[in-house]
């Protein structure tokens, strides 16, 4: 099958040499100095799993590459809004777009049964943009759990985990998921079909809300903030909020948050996207992950002070380092 990867960065270089190494065929769109070493050398992964070489195309011009059978996009979800309008000539009427995006998605609300269904948020899809680029139902859901990192362009860092999450926003258990499943599954990941795709968004999100701000403004790993007295005591009501706004949805995280704390912790020195960000001088994934819990709260009539507190301050840091660079 043919598979566009969207922002071949750690994670999306990852999964595109992986599934290029299993016999699929595979584009990789990236840019910078990344992109010229992939297209050089290809893709090197270090992983616990053993090191390999993969050699997929990679290009940042992707208007004459035609049609694929699955386009997954694995670019920063403030990306997005620009980015969408231009994949129409890549989406055919039997392709599937997989969203992987942290946080929140913009099509969270489409395809949902009762009152919520349709409504757009503005902290993941402002104006509502990726939403008319993007057909809801070419849409599948995806929740990533490996950890990766560039340690420099065109090396890739498999730091744990083999879990890719997928699952249509309707529920229902597509041929095109199943497909998705069996070619993920010859790539080496563990990719479970979920009928509520939804409830994986959370239980990611809620420990992503308040792990990412607190180590982005601090420069702790996920083991530092989870064995600190302070930064666990922190960490802790952040989610309570955000498990506080899941709940007047309906939603229903099967999870503690003792287990998500244990969770963050058995990662152990692993540097968060929102870490990985700032230390390379990148706009973090603030509203999608983050801001997205306070416009549900003020939404809902949930009070989120704490949540509110860490994304006033990773805002700020976010402009101050914008002006640095």
């Amino acid at each position: 099958m043919r598979v566009a990867i969207i922002g071949a960065g750690a994670i999306g270089a990852y999964i595109g040499a992986k599934l290029a190494r299993a016999g699929q065929e595979v584009l990789l769109i990236a840019r910078g100095p990344h992109l010229r070493a992939m297209k050089t050398h290809g893709v090197r992964v270090l992983s616990p799993d053993g090191d390999f070489m993969a050699h997929p195309p990679a290009t940042d011009d992707w208007s004459e590459a035609g049609v694929f059978d699955y386009v997954i996009l694995t670019v920063k979800a403030h990306s997005l809004t620009e980015l969408a309008p231009r994949l129409a000539p890549m989406i055919g009427p039997d392709t599937a777009v997989v969203s992987t995006q942290n946080g929140m998605p913009w099509w969270y609300f489409q395809r949902l049964e009762g009152p919520w269904n349709g409504t757009n948020l503005e902290m993941t899809d402002p104006g509502g943009v990726i939403g008319r680029s993007i057909d809801p139902n070419s849409v599948i859901g995806c929740v990533v759990y490996p950890a990766t990192l560039i340690v420099e362009p065109g090396v890739i860092q498999h730091v744990e985990g083999d879990r890719l999450s997928i699952g249509e926003p309707d529920g229902t258990r597509s041929e095109r998921c199943k497909r998705l499943s069996r070619a993920l599954g010859a790539a080496g990941f563990r990719c479970p079909i979920r009928r509520d795709i939804r409830h994986d968004i959370w239980v990611k999100l809620a420990g992503n809300a308040a792990f990412n701000p607190i180590s982005a403004l601090t420069g702790a790993t996920l083991l530092e903030i989870a064995s600190d007295e302070d930064g666990r005591t922190l960490a802790r009501l952040a989610m309570a909020e955000t498990y506080a706004v899941a709940e007047a949805l309906g939603v229903n995280i099967p999870i503690t948050i003792d287990q998500r704390i244990a969770g963050a912790e058995k990662v152990g020195q692993h540097k968060t996207s929102m870490l990985q960000d700032v230390v390379a001088g990148r706009p973090m994934e603030l509203d999608n992950v983050v801001g997205v819990v306070l416009e549900l709260g003020e939404m809902l009539g949930v009070p989120t002070p704490h949540t509110r507190a860490l994304y006033a301050s990773a805002k700020l840091l976010g402009r101050q380092l914008a002006r640095e660079h």
